[in-house]
């Protein structure tokens, strides 16, 4: 199911099912609205995007609420969520599945976001998208991944990052599936339960914050998906950007839990997660990887209609 492109003149509706938006995050949202508003829409703030009512968050039910009324709202074209964080799983037993599919719309956010993105495409069949939240917009040194969003929301292209982007191959070969993926600590949890997500022949895209999740832990993360059998069902990997002050890269990691022996290629670039150069990713929609080419990885459905 494909969300609607976006036209000049369209609502955007902004939420925040994460981490509340207190402090300076109020005034990054409020420089972020006026980037947006220049480029030609409007912004629909969520009823309790400002407020913190546990003092960590918002309740469950209220982050919930606001998702829900965004879907059902006619106005609003998209959804982007404000800022990552911890606990957007909370609202998974209080969103309208049924709502949402009644209403398709562009939901966007990265990080923390990466659980809602997954299990409410899992839901629903809705394809969603992993790219730049919307305080990003502001804090971003430059305005790539504004940009990236604009090409994907506004104009449809299939392109992913820049013409003379850097790929590296880890593991040959080719497959082409829809892609899966986004922020490895959450991606984690979804590996089984009342809300797990399907990875069966998929291509599974993979970043994480060095700061938050040290070596020891991204191999934690990737030892439980071996161990509930993610990695005999997955097609193909994307690995994304992963910094860590000991050097260790995400990929010696995925290599050695995986000893090193897969049947599926293994992709790694720059130009997504926790980075400045964020291009949105769509999770649903199909891709291609090709080792033996240059751009090894191509978007080849489309995304939006």
């Amino acid at each position: 199911m494909l969300p609607t492109k976006l036209k000049i003149g369209d609502t955007i509706g902004v939420v925040a099912p994460s981490n509340p938006i207190i402090g300076h995050n109020i005034e990054e949202l409020e420089r972020a609205k006026e980037i947006v508003q220049k480029s030609g829409f409007k912004i629909k703030f969520s009823k309790h995007i400002f407020s913190n009512t546990n003092g960590y968050s918002n309740t469950a039910k209220e982050k919930a609420e606001d998702l829900n009324e965004m879907f059902q709202d006619q106005e609003v074209k998209m959804i982007w969520c404000a800022k990552g964080g911890n606990n957007s799983n909370t609202t998974f037993e209080f969103l309208d599945y049924d709502l949402i599919k009644r209403n398709p719309k562009i939901l966007c956010g990265y990080s923390d976001i990466t659980s809602l993105t997954n299990v409410i495409h899992a839901k629903t069949g809705l394809v969603t998208f992993s790219g730049t939240n919307f305080k990003t917009i502001a804090t971003d040194e430059t305005d790539y991944s504004y940009q990236e969003a604009w090409k994907r929301f506004v104009e449809g292209s299939l392109e992913i990052g820049k013409e003379d982007e850097e790929y590296v191959t880890i593991q040959e070969g080719q497959a082409e599936a829809e892609l899966i993926g986004g922020n490895l600590n959450c991606l984690h949890s979804l590996v089984n339960g009342r809300y797990q997500v399907n990875f069966r022949n998929k291509i599974l895209f993979i970043e994480d914050l060095g700061i938050e999740s040290n070596p020891a832990m991204i191999s934690h993360f990737l030892a439980h998906m071996k161990q509930n059998g993610v990695f005999n069902q997955i097609k193909g990997m994307w690995i994304g950007n992963y910094q860590h002050e000991s050097n260790i890269t995400l990929e010696q990691i995925v290599l050695d839990i995986l000893e090193e022996k897969c049947g599926f290629p293994i992709i790694k670039s720059n130009h997504f997660g926790h980075i400045e150069t964020k291009t949105v990713i769509p999770i649903g929609t199909k891709a291609r990887i090709d080792t033996n080419q240059s751009e090894k990885i191509k978007l080849i459905e489309q995304c939006v209609k």
